[in-house]
């Protein structure tokens, strides 16, 4: 956690939840998703969610007061039916757990009506190996934040973050063993309440809330967009681009050569085709400082395996997080994305639906070689015989189809814009009869 200091009031909860995206996007990651305590919780976490292309979904919790006094709070239960109680709270006034069934069971009522109205019949989300940002729009003793976090604690997240605009020191305290990072924007010694912090601290409908998590908040199909995905102990560099009228998804899997401006042609000329793409890095920046030319990730360090894994990580995120990757797959692999495109189409066949392999090193992945049956398009440059009888071994070594092409603007496509045109026209077209 590291508050900053912010001008405050803040106006709203939207302005609270733009001002909290920017600090909660290096965090999220791995098929990341908002969970928002209603009723205020939600328009902060609807503008975090809208901000970083995020889908968007309510966790449910219910404060469970003192009979007579319900403003002071000795616990809270959450949808799973959980209760987690204060017992020093309890302790001080001289209460037990057996004073609140009636209280208990008030509130299993009400939160059973308020799941009613906000998910209308869709189920619960799925948390498990997820980033999952669970946002409230303060955080005065934190009961009902403890209740949330221990409840999608219990789903098995990969990451688990507790994003809020406003909270006391002394409840962020009594939190950090509850998630695995905790983003305030501030943290003021004279916090009373949280309502003092906002400018607009309006209460909301049900209707409301419903109509905030009804809006679209997934990473798009038209605009490019920057993303990070999580990959084992890595986090991968990535950019996704829309197309009109998507008819699959391609990812386009490199070293570190998304910036590379040939590369960038390729996947504008797919898009054109009307596919969307993903260009993966399949190194982090500090892999590809001793290794900026190289055609194995094995001289970076990384195995050829493990770069398998990652483009596997990637594909596994776009079809969870993305619409259009829902549908079929495709890659597209340069420089160490070769050898993992093909090592990942082989354990993954039912993810991946077509290769183009352009240039690199097929030999890398020789023992999977077998075991790819899902179709393969070898690009290599006529010039390079040692590059196209490469290819050739590889494809005829292949357990499905595959085919060997000659194109002016394969491997290092270094040549000019229309070498390159025809790199990605192939690539396109071998999509086009496979996807």
């Amino acid at each position: 956690m590291n508050p900053l200091p912010v001008s405050l009031p803040f106006t709203d909860r939207s302005e609270a939840g733009r001002r909290l995206a920017e600090r909660v996007r290096p965090h999220v990651a791995d098929d990341p998703l908002v969970l928002a305590l209603p009723r205020g919780g939600v328009p902060v976490g609807a503008e975090l969610a809208r901000l970083l292309r995020i889908p968007l979904d309510v966790v449910v919790v219910r404060k469970i007061g003192v009979p007579g006094h319900p403003e002071l709070g000795v616990g809270a239960i959450a949808e799973d039916g959980h209760v987690c109680y204060d017992d020093a709270a309890l302790a001080r006034l001289r209460l037990t757990r057996e004073h609140l069934q009636r209280t208990v069971a008030a509130e299993r009522v009400e939160l059973g009506r308020r799941l009613e109205a906000y998910r209308r019949g869709r189920p619960p989300p799925d948390l498990r190996g997820r980033d999952v940002v669970v946002v409230d729009d303060g955080i005065a003793t934190g009961g009902t934040a403890r209740a949330a976090l221990r409840m999608v604690r219990r789903s098995h997240p990969a990451r688990l973050l507790l994003a809020v605009p406003v909270a006391a020191q002394a409840a962020l305290d009594a939190l950090g063993g509850d998630a695995d990072g905790i983003v305030a924007l501030t943290v003021p010694d004279n916090f009373r309440a949280v309502g003092e912090w906002y400018r607009d601290f309006g209460q909301l409908s049900d209707e409301e809330v419903t109509a905030l998590i009804g809006e679209p908040h997934e990473a798009p199909a038209g605009p490019t967009s920057a993303v990070r995905i999580r990959a084992g102990e890595v986090t991968l560099d990535a950019e996704l681009a829309g197309a009109a009228g998507v008819r699959a998804t391609v990812v386009v899997a490199l070293g570190r050569g998304r910036e590379d401006p040939a590369q960038r042609a390729v996947a504008a000329g797919l898009g054109r085709a009307g596919y969307a793409t993903l260009l993966l890095d399949l190194l982090t920046a500090d892999e590809a400082r001793p290794a900026a030319a190289a055609a194995d990730p094995r001289d970076a360090g990384v195995g050829a395996a493990e770069a398998a894994d990652r483009l596997a990580a990637a594909v596994g995120w776009l079809r969870r997080s993305t619409r259009t990757g829902r549908g079929r797959v495709g890659v597209l692999g340069s420089g160490p994305g070769v050898p993992a495109a093909l090592r990942a189409a082989a354990d993954h066949p039912a993810d991946i639906a077509a290769v183009v392999l352009n240039g690199g090193r097929p030999d890398a992945a020789a023992e999977e070689l077998g075991r790819v049956r899902v179709p393969v398009l070898a690009l290599v440059q006529g010039s390079d015989s040692f590059v196209r009888e490469l290819a050739q071994w590889a494809v005829g070594r292949l357990g499905g189809p595959g085919e060997v092409r000659e194109v002016s603007g394969a491997e290092r496509l270094t040549g000019s814009g229309t070498a390159w045109r025809e790199a990605g026209a192939a690539a396109a077209e071998w999509f086009d009869r496979h996807l």
